[in-house]
């Protein structure tokens, strides 16, 4: 899985939310955009080494400028207890996934077209009361996507850093 983490209180906010609406959630990775993995490119093997990830992967994050992007309001997939904050899947986003998904990397077929997103809950069993403060949360500022790190996930809320990257491209 390829993404970025959250800094600063953008973070901690999204934490709080987790870790009141799903504490498994929260245990696990730290709040993230997910870039891959989960949708437009499907998993990239585990047994893929650290070596040709950062061979990949370090000439994009070196061409590519840090991104201020705006969260769109929460979803929730249908049938599912999952929300979400999304992001505009276009613009640099979508550069930088398009980029990644065409660097050579192997993975596996995606399940679902390309979603950037930060998951606020997965694992909880949500009453209607829980869905409806979710989908009202707002998170107006910018989330700012300025790294990129790949993950060996075993599952959602076990993974091992890899790689981080910084993004150091010029605007």
């Amino acid at each position: 899985m390829i993404l970025s983490e959250l800094q600063g209180d953008l973070r901690e906010r999204i934490l709080d939310v987790q870790r009141r609406y799903d504490p498994k959630l929260a245990a696990g990775v730290p709040p993230h955009v997910t870039l891959t993995g989960s949708s437009g490119m499907g998993p990239i093997p585990a047994a893929t080494p650290v070596k040709q990830l950062r061979a990949a992967l370090e000439p994009i994050a070196e061409s590519t400028p840090p991104m201020r992007l705006q969260f769109q309001r929460p979803h929730r997939f249908m049938q599912t207890n999952i929300v979400v904050l999304p992001l505009d899947p276009n613009g640099p986003i979508r550069a930088l996934h398009e980029r990644i998904r065409s660097s050579g990397l192997p993975y596996e077929q995606p399940r679902f077209t390309f979603t950037p997103h930060v998951t606020l809950t997965f694992f909880r069993q949500l009453q209607a009361s829980d869905v409806k403060a979710l989908l009202a949360l707002r998170f107006d500022e910018p989330v700012v996507i300025d790294r990129i790190s790949a993950h060996k996930t075993v599952n959602i809320v076990n993974s091992t850093k890899l790689l981080e990257l910084p993004l150091t491209g010029e605007s």
